[in-house]
């Protein structure tokens, strides 16, 4: 038997559209697995069944109404708690704010409401978003639906799990160096990182680096482009912008779209020096790019020596800086976790000119690297170095320091694109023989979303993935 969570988030807005099912029955169910099943999983930090069945009331009086309906209306969806959401408490993974209620919603959260969703609480984030696992705390580890012995990675780690658990069929996350494409391939997941200035981060952001956006994870490029639609756009006074779509185009009428025969470069060059692959991600990758050849993509590798030596540790210092404005009261520095800690102490013993050389190097490498591949309509890319950890390994060297030089060596590849703005997808490709997922990404253009989703939405159709779930996907309790 179908049940709801079986149903994509177009599936379920289509059925609340016809009447079939009610959005009070999809937030109830959502809310009843996750209060079944989350406890050993670790996807959200706070619950608000409240104020979700409160929504997917107001929803229903508007699906009584008639007229136009959002096109995402009664769908039940998760904000990553590290956005800013108006009366619902926002930790950003710290004890420090654990009581913390803000009184505005960031932009983004505003359009997934507009789009229709219902929100049914807060994903489980790291302390501030700086690691690529996911653990605090208030709540602990977020753990893979395919094996809770494994981190979900992160920093969107309970955003992935809520997808990949089957709690909501959709969840907003972000990335900043690898933290929506990350979790994507370590759940399972179809995965989004935007081009920079596709999605605002107003009111309040990573302006000043240019590192993060907010970006969708789904189970289906389908469900994910539909996301990026309601995600997308501009709010005034935006640093950064990309150009919109063509009039009366949207993200998800390209995943129905062929992408044509494009050329794809092999890239595996990462700015961590002295990298390798684990043997079944060098398998994932390799497949990958047969997979691409055999659908009739002109696949090669990419020329070896693009990377600036300067590109690591400049990253590493602007990375730094975004701890040094974190909004923690001096009497409760000592709540901050020891990697915090070490990143805020990194990035405040910088030098007003070390910072600007490091943005300005950063600046400098982008134009480069966008220029010396743009002769590719694609990049192909592992996500991740090595299969999903298990529960300690980050730390196993010792916290801080130590822990930060084990996640340059897990992922070596992401943060490169967030330093150059490019938009970039993790796909679900390869499972190992144990049936861990593997993520392989896709990297394109500047905003140049449209080829991406086009040509991830092919490659599901030439190897879908959709109908492989974890174990906990039927537990009916």
């Amino acid at each position: 038997m179908t049940s709801l969570h079986d149903l994509t988030a177009l599936e379920q807005a289509a059925a609340v559209r016809a009447k079939e099912v009610s959005p009070t029955e999809l937030v109830e169910h959502a809310l009843h697995r996750i209060d079944a099943l989350d406890a050993g999983l670790g996807a959200f930090i706070t619950v608000t069944p409240e104020r979700a069945l409160a929504g997917a009331a107001a929803a229903e009086a508007r699906v009584r109404e008639g007229g136009e309906l959002p096109p995402l209306l009664g769908v039940p969806t998760a904000i990553k708690d590290l956005n800013n959401t108006a009366g619902v408490r926002t930790t950003f993974g710290s004890t420090a704010f654990a009581d913390f209620v803000p009184t505005v919603d960031d932009a983004v959260v505003t359009r997934l409401a507009d789009a229709g969703t219902i929100s049914v609480g807060k994903t489980n984030t790291p302390e501030f978003g700086f690691p690529c696992w996911t653990d605090n705390d208030l709540v602990g580890s977020a753990r893979s639906p395919w094996d809770p012995s494994r981190l979900a990675g992160g920093s969107s780690g309970g955003a992935a799990v809520a997808v990949a658990a089957g709690f909501v069929p959709v969840a907003q996350g972000s990335d900043g160096g690898g933290s929506v494409r990350i979790p994507a391939s370590i759940n399972g997941l179809v995965g989004i990182k935007p081009t920079r200035g596709r999605i605002s981060n107003a009111p309040y952001g990573s302006e000043v680096t240019g590192l993060g956006t907010s970006g969708p994870l789904a189970r289906t490029v389908r469900d994910a482009a539909a996301l990026l639609d309601a995600m997308a756009g501009p709010e005034i006074g935006d640093p950064f912008w990309a150009p919109p779509l063509p009039p009366g185009e949207t993200f998800l009428a390209l995943a129905d779209r062929e992408p044509g025969r494009l050329r794809i470069g092999r890239y595996s060059e990462s700015p961590m020096p002295g990298v390798e692959l684990e043997p079944e991600v060098a398998g994932a990758f390799d497949d990958a790019a047969r997979l691409l050849e055999d659908l009739g993509h002109v696949v090669e590798d990419v020329p070896a020596g693009l990377l600036d030596p300067a590109v690591l540790p400049s990253f590493e210092r602007v990375w730094a800086l975004s701890a040094t404005t974190l909004p923690v009261p001096p009497d409760r520095l000592d709540q901050l976790r020891p990697l915090t800690r070490w990143m805020r102490d990194r990035g405040l013993a910088l030098s007003a000119r070390d910072a600007m050389e490091a943005m300005f190097a950063l600046r400098v490498f982008s134009r480069q690297f966008v220029r010396a591949t743009a002769g590719f309509d694609v990049l192909l890319a592992p996500v991740l170095t090595m299969t999903p950890r298990p529960i300690g390994w980050f730390q196993a060297d010792g916290e801080g320091a130590p822990d930060f030089e084990r996640q340059k060596r897990y992922a070596a590849f992401t943060a490169l694109f967030n330093v150059t703005g490019q938009p970039a997808v993790s796909v679900p490709l390869h499972w190992t023989a144990d049936d861990l997922p593997v993520g392989t990404m896709l990297v394109g253009r500047p905003a140049d979303e449209a080829t991406l989703i086009s040509l991830a939405a092919q490659l599901e159709a030439a190897r879908p993935w959709a109908h492989r779930r974890p174990a906990v996907w039927t537990d009916s309790r």
